[in-house]
């Protein structure tokens, strides 16, 4: 007498199998992916100017060269120029050796955290030599987010709404134009209610409002249109793809809470190139900045967008020719027959 289990109840058996299997594999990747970089926080090639006399800033240099790894050194003629850095963008930080003793020059608006961590160093280092460093805040952060926190925790709610909006058009079935217009019109929306809450209400961003909205806007922009182009051209699982790229590396990875040179390596880098980190770059640009700086992290949202875009109206044009295509195969089978 044959008593193998029948095929429909084998079924339900193998996915619940798969679920147990499958969620704590997320599990462990999402703290993975959270955790290992935070925990693992630590300078590495931080870009910082040092300026002064040729003898004194030599012996700085020194100094700064026991922390083996951690600091990429520029070398500025006088402090003018260091600051000049700093307001750039091209270093986080300066020490400069002036007639008066060190001074060290920060910008708490590009990372409170390498801000403090920097005057830290520079502090230990001036008490075993017996000085005392005077510290200036050439570009500061906002008064009403010292810490830079609220400017970090806008990475994963900008994320989520490019995520949904992409995901919700999908399953509207909109396609093409529609789609597209839909995505461009959403993001707008988002970038200009963002700026309203971040800049007029809160008051944590200092830079020109509308530079700040499009920001928002092309950072949803490009994490919706990536989201929909998947979907448009994979089906439905392109939709859990993107997010899960997006959202288990691109939120982790932005450096938004540091610094993108303060996560291990290559973390940092894959970071800049993905919506959220490149999003945080051009908002601290553009709000504390003047835009220095901004031009690397626009154009890559600007590819995330177009080419997410692109792939809408391609794989729109691809299942038009391929509904075109079956009712020709038809007639041609009928004639046949």
């Amino acid at each position: 007498m044959n008593t193998a289990p029948a095929p429909a109840t084998r079924a339900p058996a193998r996915r619940a199998i798969a679920v147990v299997v499958l969620v704590p594999v997320l599990a462990a990747l999402a703290l993975w992916a959270f955790a290992w970089p935070a925990a693992r926080t630590a300078p590495r090639d931080l870009p910082l100017g040092v300026a002064g006399p040729e003898a004194a800033i030599t012996q700085v240099e020194k100094a700064l060269e026991q922390h083996e790894g951690a600091f990429e050194i520029h070398r500025y003629d006088d402090e003018a120029a260091a600051r000049a850095a700093v307001a750039d963008r091209t270093v986080y930080g300066a020490v400069v050796v002036t007639p008066q003793g060190p001074e060290l020059l920060t910008a708490s608006a590009a990372s409170p955290v390498v801000a403090q961590l920097l005057q830290q160093a520079v502090d230990r280092q001036a008490a075993a030599d017996g000085t005392v460093v005077r510290t200036v805040d050439v570009v500061a952060a906002s008064a009403n987010d010292p810490r830079g926190a609220a400017l970090s925790a806008s990475v994963l709610p900008l994320a989520l709404a490019g995520i949904a909006a992409g995901a919700v058009v999908t399953l509207l079935g909109l396609r093409g134009v529609r789609a597209a217009l839909a995505l461009v019109g959403t993001a707008a929306l988002v970038g200009l209610v963002a700026a309203a809450l971040a800049h007029s209400w809160l008051g944590v961003l200092a830079g020109d409002w509308w530079a700040e909205a499009a920001t928002f806007g092309l950072s949803t922009l490009a994490v919706s249109a990536a989201v929909a182009g998947c979907a448009a051209l994979l089906g439905p699982a392109g939709i859990g793809l993107t997010a899960f790229v997006l959202m288990f590396l691109g939120n982790p990875f932005s450096g938004a809470a540091s610094a993108p040179e303060m996560l291990p390596e290559p973390v940092g880098a894959i970071g800049q190139w993905l919506p959220p980190g490149a999003g945080t770059t051009l908002l601290r640009s553009v709000s504390f900045f003047d835009g220095a700086a901004a031009t690397g992290p626009a154009l890559t949202l600007t590819w995330w967008a177009a080419l997410g875009l692109g792939a809408v109206l391609l794989g729109d044009a691809l299942k038009g020719r391929a509904r075109s295509a079956a009712p020709a195969a038809g007639r041609e089978a009928a004639l046949a027959g």
